[in-house]
């Protein structure tokens, strides 16, 4: 890869700031001052610009944040804060969107990534991804809606949905309940058949990864690639 490319990439900066690092005297190959932006840059070489170790970023990054009350699940909106305005600080030069939603009023794991085939992989009903939730309601938890969900709850307008898991608590109003479909709304709309509201609706848990419990609401941090292998698990 040339010089000013590999720069650009590992600094996120634009083509134009990295050739100026380079013609200025301030990247480094192997030790040594390189001013030509089309010196290819091989697999084994180290180079630094300004003083920072200048690393080949990624392909993708997968991020994990425990979404706070109030923020949207959208790469953009004109009104609200939404998840990516969380970490687009930190990745200037990336579009990240957020891999599933949580609603608005909704907290917990949420996915960002810039890697498409992965994300659709993961929301495709055809790989059965588990997401767990941990449900407040606003009256007990029964074993009619256990064993409702258990067979397929049919909402409202006719839709009939895949048997889900629910599990109740030391808490009769709490209640975790695991998904392998996303219909909108749905942990709400699969309550409201047994005339029980959703007061809080938290998801713990993707695939095989949980949530980091050190990250408070809004706190993100990357993963590794064995923790996003993790939440493709079966």
């Amino acid at each position: 890869m040339r010089l000013d490319k590999y720069v650009s990439d590992a600094m996120q900066v634009s083509r134009t700031n990295a050739k100026k690092l380079i013609v200025t005297g301030k990247v480094l190959v192997n030790g040594q001052v390189c001013r030509k932006g089309d010196t290819q840059i091989q697999p084994q070489d180290s180079v630094s610009a300004a003083g920072q170790e200048a690393v080949q970023r990624e392909e993708f990054v997968y991020i994990m944040l425990n979404k706070p009350l109030g923020v949207v699940s959208a790469r953009t909106d004109k009104r609200d804060t939404t998840v990516t305005d969380l970490v687009k600080d930190s990745f200037p030069r990336r579009t990240l969107f957020p891999a599933g939603r949580l609603d608005k009023t909704s907290t917990g794991f949420i996915l960002l990534t810039d890697d498409g085939t992965f994300a659709h992989n993961i929301l495709s009903p055809k790989w059965h991804i588990e997401k767990e939730y941990l449900v407040t309601l606003d009256t007990p938890f029964t074993p009619q809606m256990q064993e409702g969900f258990a067979k397929g709850v049919t909402l409202v307008d006719g839709t009939v949905l895949a048997p889900a898991q629910a599990f109740e608590t030391d808490n009769p109003f709490e209640v975790r309940v695991i998904l392998t479909q996303g219909v909108y709304h749905q942990i709400k709309r699969m309550f409201g058949i047994y005339d029980a509201g959703v007061n809080k609706l938290h998801r713990l848990r993707m695939g095989g990864l949980i949530l980091d419990q050190n990250l408070d609401a809004g706190q993100w941090r990357k993963l590794t690639l064995q923790e996003k292998d993790l939440i493709a698990k079966r």
